[in-house]
C-alpha cells in the first residue's frame, strides 16, 4: 500500500515535505502525531489524526501517539486569536490519562508486532530539563527571525492581543519533541493538521541543525463544513469521542445529518471503505438522494469504529423510534420503547410540580432543557419545542399530569434533533 497515494485520493494531505513519500516507500518508518490534552476526551476534530495513525500502521509503519503533558501547560498559538487559559498539573494529568485510554482503543499496541504502536508523553523528558539547559540545547539553534516568520506567530503579533513569550516558545518546544523522538525512537516523520505546519517544520530544522539528521512532515487539511459552520460543533457543543460526554446516539446523529456535499467528502476521510465501494455509494446516492445512503453508510462506519457495533445498533434503534413514524402519537410508544432509548437525555422532575401545573417556560428552565427562562421563552415562541410530539405554540401553556405518558414520562423535543425524556418522581 502506497500510503501517500492512498491518503491523497482520500483528501487527507495538504502540505508535504519533499522526500517524504520516498522515505515511506524505502523502509518501515516511525512517525508521530501530537494530541493536546485540553480535556479528558478527544472530540471528532481529533479523528483525522487518529485515522492517519491507523492508516500509517496499516501500511506497515510504526505510529507514535504523543500526548502533550508538557506543551499542554503552555498552549499552542496556532489558529488561536488570544491566549489560552493554562491548566493545573492535576487537571492536565487527568486529561492525559483520558486521552491515552482513548488512543489505545484505535491503535495496535501488541509488543510482538515490529510496528507496534507506542504512546509518549512529552512531560517525561521536559520535566528534567532546566530552563538554562533548554536555552542552551535548543534555543541557540533556532533564530528569532525564523520563529517570527511562521504564520501562527505573525498573525498573533500583528493582532490586537499580541503573543506572550510562553506561547511564542511553544513552537520551539514542539520542535524539541520531534528532535527528542528522532534521537530516542528513530522517529523520522511528524503528521498533523495544516495549522501545525510551522511548528512541525521547526522540528525538522532543529534535527538538521543539532545532529545533521533528515526528517519529514506532512499535514492534513482542516475539516470544514459546506455551510461554513464549524466542524464538530452542534447546538450542544463539541461532539466528543467519550460516550459519557456525547452519547453514541448523538454521535451517530451528527454524521447522519451531514449535508450531501459534506457526506461525499467525509466518507473518503472517515471510513476505511475502498475507492470502488465509495464511488459506487456516491453514484447510488446521486440516483436517489432522498434515501441518504451516503449519510447512513458514513454514520454506520464511523460509529462502529468509535463506539462498536452494539452501540451503533442501539443508536439506529433509537433513531427509528424517534423519527421513523413522526406522525404516530407519542402515546403509541411503550414504556420499554421510552426507557430503551439510548442517547436521549434523561432526567427527573418533581411530580408534585407537574400535578400542580407548571408553565412551560419554568418547566424547560427547571429541567435544564434550556439554560434560562429567557432562552426557554425564545425557543417556545420560535416554535422549537414539542411535548410528546405535539408542538407547543404559546408560552402560556402549562404542563400537568394529563401530559404524562404511562403516568410517568414526558418526551420533550428541542429543535429538530434534541430529545429529552423527563420522568416524574
Amino acid at each position: 500500500m502506497n500510503l501517500i497515494e492512498e491518503l491523497r485520493w482520500r483528501g487527507m494531505i495538504q502540505d508535504i515535505m519533499p522526500g517524504t513519500e520516498e522515505q515511506l516507500l524505502k523502509e518501515m518508518t516511525s512517525g508521530y502525531i501530537g494530541f493536546d490534552p485540553t480535556a479528558d476526551s478527544l472530540h471528532i476534530g481529533s479523528l483525522v489524526p487518529i485515522l492517519l495513525l491507523v492508516y500509517f500502521q496499516k501500511a506497515g509503519h510504526k505510529p507514535i501517539a504523543l500526548v502533550g503533558g508538557a506543551t499542554g501547560m503552555v498552549g499552542d498559538p496556532s489558529g488561536k486569536s488570544e491566549e489560552r487559559n493554562l491548566l493545573s498539573e492535576e487537571v492536565l494529568q487527568k486529561n492525559v490519562a483520558g486521552v491515552k485510554a482513548q488512543l489505545e482503543k484505535f491503535l495496535d499496541f501488541n509488543p510482538s508486532l515490529p510496528n507496534a504502536a507506542e504512546m509518549a508523553n512529552n512531560y517525561d523528558w521536559f520535566k528534567n530539563i532546566s530552563f538554562i539547559d533548554f536555552l542552551r540545547d535548543a534555543g541557540k539553534h533556532i533564530t528569532v527571525n525564523y520563529m517570527m516568520a511562521k504564520d501562527s506567530v505573525k498573525k498573533r503579533i500583528e493582532g490586537e492581543t499580541g503573543i506572550s513569550y510562553t506561547e511564542f516558545a511553544y513552537q520551539l518546544m514542539q520542535g524539541y519533541d520531534f528532535y527528542w523522538l528522532y534521537q530516542h525512537k528513530n522517529c523520522k516523520l511528524q503528521m498533523g493538521g495544516s495549522d501545525q505546519w510551522g511548528n512541525m517544520t521547526t522540528g525538522t530544522e532543529l534535527i538538521r541543525r543539532k545532529c545533521g539528521g533528515e526528517a519529514f512532515v506532512f499535514t492534513n487539511p482542516l475539516i470544514t463544513k459546506a455551510d461554513g459552520g464549524k466542524f464538530g460543533k452542534t447546538e450542544s457543543g463539541n461532539v466528543w469521542l467519550n460516550p459519557n460526554r456525547t452519547t453514541p446516539y448523538q454521535f451517530y446523529q451528527f454524521w447522519l445529518n451531514a449535508s450531501d456535499t459534506d457526506a461525499e467528502k467525509w466518507i473518503r476521510i472517515f471510513t476505511f471503505l475502498s475507492r470502488d465501494a465509495i464511488q459506487m455509494l456516491i453514484h447510488e446516492h446521486k440516483m436517489d438522494p432522498s434515501a441518504r445512503v451516503l449519510q447512513k453508510t458514513l454514520a454506520q462506519e464511523i460509529t462502529v469504529f468509535v463506539h462498536g457495533k452494539e452501540e451503533y445498533e442501539k443508536a439506529v434503534e433509537t433513531t427509528q423510534k424517534l423519527f421513523a413514524n413522526q406522525n404516530a402519537p407519542a402515546e403509541s410508544l411503550s414504556v420499554e420503547d421510552l426507557e430503551g432509548m439510548e442517547g436521549v437525555v434523561k432526567s427527573r422532575f418533581a411530580r408534585e410540580k407537574i400535578a400542580a401545573g407548571i408553565d412551560i417556560v419554568s418547566f424547560l428552565a427547571e429541567t435544564g432543557i434550556l439554560p434560562s427562562k429567557g432562552e426557554a421563552r425564545k425557543m417556545v415562541q420560535g416554535g422549537g419545542i414539542s411535548i410528546n410530539r405535539r408542538k407547543v405554540d404559546t408560552i402560556q401553556s402549562a404542563i400537568d399530569t394529563s401530559f404524562l405518558l404511562h403516568n410517568k414520562y414526558l418526551l420533550v423535543q428541542k429543535g429538530k434533533k434534541n430529545y429529552y425524556l423527563v420522568e416524574a418522581v
